[in-house]
């Protein structure tokens, strides 16, 4: 089986929908499938590169941003006429789903879809807003093959922008719990020392700065965490276009550590995991951190709810709330025994529900149906 991953965004640019396809495309190639990613070129980047033994096609991108689109658009078609492959599978309902719907008209490939983003901001919402959004959504809706939604908002949401139920599948992120899991005994303080951290409570954050993580509320909630528990410190993992701005809003006790290479060290020698986004789909950081058997306290936005469980093994707190927020911090870093039995039932959770095999599993067994299936929805029908 051939599987082309269609994605506006790959590697060295990082995201939760750039990290989740290199998982599960690894986890495919050691199955034989054979997986290639076609992305856009950015300044810097090689058309070609093999990643992980993953190809990466890299289409050019110039001008505009309507004349980009439909050069990205009508090379990554050359690409995939050129790949042949067995099944598309388009990430976020824009650039990627238009080629791959164009695509399966001029030679019937079946086509998969993934929404990785709802709320306000999501993929959705914004396609409702824009000009030709509409149209294309109900496009999408008659003639994509299949959809994935990594929460169960986007599942809503998809349903009730037209798409018929029994072709959305709930298929949510997933995490490898064999590499990401607790320090060992004795461990945490000495990656503290090697990493340069302070000893006291430490909590973290992992993701991009950009305007929708509100990393800026963050900073403003720790600030009420400090003046509860002086020594406490938080450490923000990343990097954004609001980098720089963030640095200059930040108080006392937080380090900003850029983006790594590897963040599970951060993670185990943290004691909670936080995030303050206005939106998410599911975030991989907070799979990484249940895996690693931290409590996470996050917004109640997106896919948040699915895997977090207040006093379970984490706190949700409402997105506008930085009160509640920061009080659900305090909680925990103040008492250890909680904060331990959160821990152990996120990875418990973790383990049991949101695993890399059984995502990745769940859609290979996708694409074999697709394969296979009568193209109900096929433009030559």
């Amino acid at each position: 089986m051939r599987v082309a991953m269609i994605i506006q965004s790959y590697y060295p640019r990082v995201g939760g929908a750039e990290r989740q396809v290199d998982a599960v495309s690894r986890w495919l190639l050691e199955r034989d499938v054979d997986v290639h990613v076609v992305t856009r070129r950015y300044p810097g980047m090689s058309a070609f590169e093999v990643l992980a033994g993953v190809p990466v096609h890299r289409m050019p991108v110039s001008g505009p941003k309507v004349a980009a689109s439909l050069a990205y658009t009508l090379a990554s078609l050359r690409m995939v006429q050129r790949l042949s492959p067995d099944v598309l599978h388009a990430h976020e309902l824009f650039s990627p789903t238009t080629t791959a719907l164009v695509a399966k008209r001029l030679w019937g490939v079946p086509v998969l879809a993934t929404s990785h983003l709802s709320g306000i901001d999501g993929e959705i919402s914004r396609l409702q807003r824009e000009p030709l959004g509409p149209a294309r959504l109900r496009a999408f809706s008659a003639h994509i093959d299949a959809f994935t939604a990594i929460s169960r908002e986007i599942v809503a949401e998809l349903v009730a922008g037209g798409v018929d139920e029994d072709r959305c599948h709930f298929i949510p992120n997933g995490v490898d719990v064999d590499s990401y899991r607790p320090a060992l005994n004795g461990q945490k303080m000495s990656l503290r020392v090697e990493l340069g951290l302070p000893a006291g409570p430490l909590a973290v954050f992992s993701g991009r700065l950009v305007q929708a993580k509100r990393v800026d509320r963050l900073l403003r909630v720790w600030t009420h965490v400090r003046r509860e528990i002086p020594s406490a410190s938080l450490v923000i993992v990343g990097e954004g276009s609001q980098g720089d701005w963030l640095r200059q809003q930040a108080g006392e006790g937080v380090l900003f550590v850029g983006r790594q290479g590897n963040v599970l060290p951060f993670l185990q020698t943290a004691d909670l995991f936080t995030m303050s986004s206005d939106t998410e789909g599911l975030p991989v950081a907070v799979l990484e951190a249940m895996a690693v058997g931290l409590p996470s306290v996050v917004t109640a936005v997106g896919g948040n709810p699915d895997v977090i469980e207040t006093g379970y093994n984490g706190w949700l707190a409402p997105a506008d709330d930085e009160l509640a927020l920061g009080q659900a911090i305090i909680r925990l870093l103040r008492d250890e025994p909680l904060r331990l039995e959160l821990g152990r039932n996120a990875r418990i959770r973790a383990m049991g529900q949101y695993s890399l095999q059984s995502s990745a599993q769940s859609l290979l067994d996708l694409y074999v149906q697709l394969m296979t299936s009568p193209r109900r929805w096929s433009f030559h029908d």
